[in-house]
């Protein structure tokens, strides 16, 4: 495998899963719709238990999604950071490497 091959395949899993974070932004908007629809459905008919006891399950539910979708959200850009800082590491050590088998003095960032 070369550098530029590795290099490639770290771009495209950083950008499929940059991807995959904006498919969870939508599930976070859908929790906080859910929960925004049960607010107003346990206000307007607090007087009908039904309705009520569904527009707490509502805002219970959405709450839910939004809290589990914004963890799961902040552990994938935890997981973008790895990747790119274990891509770094590698460059670095190949760089080195290089260096050293040619006696090519490397460059100091």
């Amino acid at each position: 495998m070369t550098i530029q091959e590795m290099k490639t395949g770290y771009e495209e899993e950083v950008a499929y899963q940059k991807h995959m974070l904006k498919n969870l932004s939508y599930w976070i908007q859908l929790g906080t719709v859910t929960s925004g629809i049960g607010i107003v459905i346990s206000y307007l008919y607090h007087q009908n238990l039904w309705l009520y006891i569904l527009g707490i399950s509502l805002f219970i539910l959405g709450a839910l999604l939004t809290i589990t979708f914004s963890y799961v959200g902040w552990k994938g850009q935890k997981n973008i950071r790895a990747v790119v800082d274990d891509y770094d590491q590698k460059i670095k050590y190949f760089q080195h490497k290089v260096c050293q088998q040619t006696g090519i003095t490397p460059k100091v960032k």
